[in-house]
């Protein structure tokens, strides 16, 4: 990168604000051969219709009709749109408080979630009574609950960019494949002589009654993993550690023959799935994977605290469950990859799915069979590899079949109707998930009740928003992939950006993930959020919070902490294990997530656990619900800013700049430099796109200069023929007459989604008079349309139809969720995994290649 990049990319600041200022109130020409009444009629349409123009695109949608006519009467300057704006945000930031939020939570965190149950299907009910509610949706006689691909819930959506006039709400019903556990069926045992059990596994959690909640439904979900396979296995027991790749091969590396055993490895590093997914490749007939307090950071029973109910720790009875979904081959329904499970859909066999039976434990019973089996207590990495000297035998019992699933949908109809901003989290979860994802369920009903109480007081998005609560996320992503693949041309086509939360609060620390081009968006809104317990700091400055216990911690979690967390002020990229997914790496939608994670210092997050509850949350997570307030604020406070900026707060030069970095990921992590393609052509293309971004940047100033001046310089019209032509302009174009002011409102603004450049050749007021005020504003007006279009179909010029090797449901080239570790991003992942994982040349330079054109291409694209 040059110096002058370099500044650029410091020192960029994206258009984000193109209204104008409202100009003053225009007094027409008096003409004396004109009758006196004529004059005065002529007068007062012109002022008044130019009035209304200015007031729909720049003034409040909050003052009454009353309000508006006496500032004109009175003469008196409009509010300016900065005032506006900054109004429209102080009244959302005034809406989520933490009572709401606490009551909320104490509601939906305090039953079990799971997806497909009937317990879930309530929930999504209730989600749309509050859609209704909030956003004064009359209730149907009949419940708009569509089966996924019928006629009414494809209208429901595809409608909401067309004839949609006031806000709707629907659940879409899909029919996946997805399985449950038979608490009976369900056993791990230590086999001694005879193959007779000598040691019994109790799998379920202790519910102590200090947890009310806990206690209430310790039985009602038992201790499986989601969509693994059904089966005995029998096999002597050996360590891997955290079962990643690089775990893998270093015992067989080291001799250490997986072939027939049953394998031991704890959570953490990489997705519990791909664990699962490397034993089955290397022999293996089975895998347990526990919790290890080790991962717990500094708040242990080790370091002298009590496990929780009694206190900060790990109970020693929590399981983890969750999906053993292969998730970095593809999300979403096994049996129906790349479109979407309808209930009659065509079923292919699952291949990202386990093929092996296992099951997760509890540190209290990994602890056992460390003991009686492995030789010991931990001890660092010593025991990787060790195998056991008797037979262990588990059992998974699964029921699975299609189960349907909910997803509970609301658009609110926008201005411009073909701009679509997405919000979205899951509503499922394994037990009650307090933290996952009732938090983040709780922030997003905040940000529903904020946009609603703007909503009632007048405000109507200039871009449609569509809010998602999705279903059955915990299983692998499978409502928001569904809906995606379900709708996947209507996205690319109309989405702008996908804003997603999922655990809001877990801990400490305010984290954020997402596309390059929304990190300036993100910082300047987590800026203008107040830090949840600090007066003095913002949001953004709880990027660096760390939790209140202090203690020694494990040396591998202290490097592996230190390694996550050394860009802990950049937003990194998105990997996978949330909804974005489908959205960003399949669709090309520029996305995000953020909430608060767990530092070494917090108090063990019961992840996936009875134990994830409302206590747990209310007296270690987020004491007072302050986190759940703040993320609501942030959360909201984008979802305003992408609705309604005209120019789209995309940052396409922040991105262009990142993917040198790119590159150089690439070339540092290369170990053989034979393998290393040439990637000057790559840099070069990089630079092209660079430079188009560049430019791209001053044209968005200039569109916005050109805006400014052409309504203004439609103030100082005062020809009554164009005031005609502005009226009858007003007339063809919007479809109503020029006095009705509550359908004026913004308008024009609403015109500009259709402006192309035959508008501006057709049959319309252009076409006789080709200068001129109203013509100025006609292109201005498309300038910053194409703007937009460019802005938002950014991110889609990394989409390769061909998708990644061997795992081709993914499409993007930027980046992806990592082959073998399904949470953590890799960038330029066909480039990277041609080298790192491939050794293949060949691949290499076939993989730069392609990338290469893309990015010519997206270049090309960007030019103005």
């Amino acid at each position: 990168m040059n110096a002058e990049k370099s500044e650029k990319a410091v020192f960029y600041q994206p258009v984000n604000e193109l209204l104008p200022h409202p100009p003053g109130l225009v007094q027409a020409r008096r003409h004396p051969r004109r009758p006196f009444f004529r004059k005065l009629l002529v007068h007062a349409s012109f002022s008044l219709t130019l009035f209304l123009l200015y007031k729909a695109l720049s003034t409040s949608c909050f003052v009454d009709l009353k309000k508006d006519w006496q500032a004109y009467h009175d003469k008196k300057s409009s509010e300016s749109y900065d005032s506006y704006i900054k109004r429209i945000e102080d009244g959302y930031l005034a809406v989520p408080s933490a009572e709401s939020a606490l009551a909320a939570s104490r509601d939906y965190a305090t039953h079990p979630h799971l997806a497909g149950a009937v317990e879930d299907f309530q929930d999504a009910k209730d989600i749309l009574a509050l859609f209704q509610s909030e956003f004064g949706i009359p209730a149907p006689a009949t419940e708009p609950i569509y089966p996924a691909g019928s006629p009414e819930s494809r209208e429901a959506t595809l409608s909401s960019i067309s004839k949609l006039s006031k806000p709707a709400a629907w659940v879409d019903i899909y029919y996946p494949v997805m399985n449950t556990g038979n608490a009976d069926g369900l056993a791990v045992e230590l086999l001694g002589e005879s193959d007779q059990p000598i040691w019994k596994a109790n799998l379920l959690e202790d519910g102590d009654p200090r947890d009310e909640t806990a206690a209430k439904y310790k039985d009602a979900i038992p201790p499986w993993h989601g969509l693994s396979a059904g089966g005995e296995a029998i096999g002597q027991l050996v360590y891997a550690n955290y079962g990643t790749k690089d775990d893998y091969d270093k015992l067989v590396g080291a001799g250490v023959d997986l072939t027939g055993k049953i394998v031991l490895t704890r959570y953490g590093a990489n997705f519990r799935g791909l664990k699962v997914q490397g034993a089955a490749e290397r022999g293996a007939l089975g895998v347990l994977i526990y919790s290890d307090p080790r991962d717990d950071g500094s708040v242990t029973v080790e370091n002298g605290y009590e496990p929780y109910p009694a206190g900060p720790a790990r109970n020693p009875s929590s399981v983890q469950r969750g999906s053993v979904m292969y998730l970095s081959i593809y999300p979403g329904d096994p049996t129906t990859p790349g479109y979407p499970a309808y209930e009659n859909a065509t079923r292919i066999e699952a291949t990202n799915i386990p093929t092996i039976p296992s099951l997760p434990l509890s540190w209290a019973n990994a602890k056992l069979l460390f003991e009686e089996e492995l030789g010991g207590v931990l001890e660092g990495t010593k025991l990787n590899g060790r195998v056991g000297s008797r037979k262990v035998r588990m059992v998974n019992d699964v029921d699975t079949k299609v189960t349907p699933i909910w997803n509970t949908m609301a658009a609110i109809p926008g201005h411009i109707k073909d701009e679509v901003v997405l919000l979205g989290c899951h509503r499922d979860a394994w037990v009650m998930g307090a933290a996952d994802p009732t938090s983040g369920t709780v922030s997003l009903r905040e940000v529903v009740r904020g946009l609603g109480a703007l909503y009632k007081r007048g405000w109507k998005p200039l871009r449609t928003i569509v809010i998602a609560s999705w279903d059955a996320e915990e299983y692998g992503l499978i409502g928001s992939t569904e809906w995606g693949e379900d709708f996947a041309e209507w996205i690319q086509a109309h989405v702008v950006s996908y804003v997603n939360v999922d655990v809001s609060v877990g801990g400490s620390r305010w984290d954020a993930g997402a596309s390059p081009s929304l990190t300036h968006l993100i910082q300047r809104s987590a800026q203008d959020v107040p830090h949840p317990t600090d007066a003095q700091k913002t949001l953004w400055d709880a990027r660096f919070d760390v939790g209140p216990y202090n203690g020694p911690v494990d040396a591998g979690f202290a490097r592996m902490w230190d390694e996550k967390t050394s860009n802990a002020p950049h937003i990194d990229p998105l990997g996978s294990g949330s909804d974005y997914t489908v959205f960003l790496q399949r669709l090309g939608v520029a996305s995000s997530d953020q909430g608060f994670g767990m530092t070494p210092t917090d108090a063990p997050y019961h992840y996936h656990s009875i134990y994830d509850s409302q206590m747990w949350q209310e007296v270690y997570a987020d004491p007072g619900f302050h986190k759940h307030v703040a993320v609501a604020q942030n959360l909201g406070l984008m979802t305003l800013r992408l609705t309604d900026s005209i120019i789209l707060p995309l940052n396409t030069t922040q991105y262009a700049l990142e993917l040198d970095s790119y590159v150089d990921i690439v070339i540092q992590s290369a170990y053989r430099g034979d393998i290393l393609p040439d990637l000057y052509p790559l840099r070069k293309a990089i630079a092209k796109l660079q430079d188009a971004s560049f430019k791209l940047d001053e044209e968005k100033a200039s569109a916005e200069t050109a805006f400014r001046k052409a309504l203004k310089n439609i103030d100082r019209a005062r020809d009554p023929r164009v005031v005609r032509r502005i009226i009858q302009w007003i007339k063809e174009h919007l479809g109503i007459g020029a006095l009705q002011v509550q359908d004026l409102r913004f308008g024009a603004l609403k015109w500009m989604s259709s402006v192309t450049e035959s508008s501006l050749s057709g049959p319309d007021i252009c076409r006789s008079r080709s200068k001129g005020p109203l013509c100025d504003f006609v292109r201005a007006a498309k300038r910053v349309r194409v703007a937009n279009q460019k802005l938002a179909a950014f991110e889609r010029g990394f989409i390769s139809e061909d998708g990644i090797k061997d795992r081709e449901w993914f499409k993007h080239l930027g980046v992806a969720p990592g082959k073998h570790t399904g949470y953590a991003p890799t960038t330029l992942p066909g480039l990277t995994e041609a080298i790192l994982i491939e050794e293949d040349l060949d691949l290499a330079e076939y993989e730069a290649a392609r990338l290469t054109t893309l990015i010519e291409n997206l270049a090309d694209f960007l030019e103005v």
